[in-house]
């Protein structure tokens, strides 16, 4: 069996790893891996492959950054010849970026086996590019792995047929878990021994020069109360620049390989984010979470883990940080099947 995963930006390499390794030793399959080069930097891309133990991607279609349309299109346009010369029996494509939705629509129309790892998420937002690219993907897939039970449902309303989805648990997790006793080991650098942690990408956030000053000077003020490392995604720090805003108060540093990453999030106070993966993250960690968004397309992270929604409400924030500090964070569990063998069920269901 000829298995192709296609990736292309950092959240996919830590949902790949684990398929890729579940599937390495199984009988007759014969495993291709495509970087669509969506993320393209070292400290985005490269790195990340090193420390998960990922190989060198077989193909990288070496995209680079541009509109979500373009983006998609190049994508699309690169992968149909290597798909049509290799055959492949099923391609697997992960999470919700461009490069998920472009091999999902390139596949369907080949006539090609899809199976989508992360499948059923739902913010119900569709100003989120992502979002569409869920939806999208969703109805294209032939087989839809997904990580929670509200995954599933978001499926079966949607019309989706109850025997392609198949509940696998997290591969996120599975990452996490493998490499969780590296990042303990990891020393703590010259940062501070108590601090909160700070990831700042969505568009909705950094795009909107307002909403972006209003989240800086929030930030700034909270670090009268305790250090704040913010490891700065580069789309944001170019937003922070045209704003002139000084940070000289915070830890900003570079974006930061997987491990490292890990182990400052797993040693957090409290974690400020708008990222969906951290949210999960820290979920299992039960590291408090606090996400400058209304909405979330992993709920479980707030109706069983550690996560609260504040939406762009900056007195919200701030009630909720000092909620933190004060010994008051909310407590939560780990949701079923988050216990690092979600790349081995994939694996089985794929087999069979």
């Amino acid at each position: 069996m000829k298995v192709i995963h296609v990736v292309g930006a950092r959240p996919n390499f830590m949902k790949v790893a684990p398929v890729l390794n579940a599937l390495k030793n199984r009988r007759g399959v014969v495993q291709t891996l495509i970087h669509t080069g969506q993320h393209y930097d070292v400290n985005m891309s490269d790195v990340f492959f090193q420390q998960l133990g990922i190989p060198a991607p077989d193909l990288n279609l070496a995209v680079g950054s541009s509109t979500h349309a373009k983006q998609t299109a190049e994508i699309m346009t690169r992968l149909e010849p290597v798909v049509a010369e290799r055959k492949p029996d099923i391609v697997l494509v992960y999470g919700d970026v461009n490069s998920t939705v472009a091999t999902a629509l390139v596949c369907a129309k080949m006539g090609l086996r899809v199976g989508h790892v992360e499948a059923g998420l739902r913010s119900f937002d569709r100003t989120m590019p992502e979002e569409i690219n869920r939806l999208v993907t969703d109805q294209l897939a032939d087989l839809l792995f997904t990580p929670s039970e509200d995954a599933d449902e978001n499926l079966r309303r949607e019309g989706i047929a109850p025997e392609k989805i198949h509940r696998v648990g997290n591969v996120m997790i599975d990452s996490l878990v493998r490499l969780l006793p590296a990042a303990r080991q990891c020393g703590g650098g010259s940062f501070p021994e108590r601090y909160a942690l700070v990831t700042l990408h969505r568009p909705s956030n950094v795009d909107d020069s307002e909403s972006l000053r209003e989240i800086l000077n929030t930030l700034v003020k909270l670090r009268e109360r305790i250090a704040i490392l913010f490891p700065v995604h580069p789309r944001t720090r170019q937003r922070i620049a045209e704003l002139g805003v000084e940070l000289n108060s915070l830890h900003v540093l570079e974006p930061l390989p997987y491990v490292d990453f890990l182990a400052l999030q797993s040693r957090a106070a409290v974690v400020i984010t708008d990222s969906g993966g951290i949210q999960e993250e820290t979920t299992y960690l039960g590291v408090p979470c606090i996400t400058l968004r209304s909405n979330t397309e992993r709920p479980v992270t707030v109706t069983l883990g550690t996560n609260v929604l504040v939406g762009r409400d900056q007195k919200k924030l701030t009630a909720e940080f000092a909620r933190v500090l004060e010994g008051n964070a909310k407590r939560g569990s780990i949701p079923p099947l988050w216990d690092g063998h979600a790349g081995e069920r994939i694996a089985e269901v794929i087999s069979h």
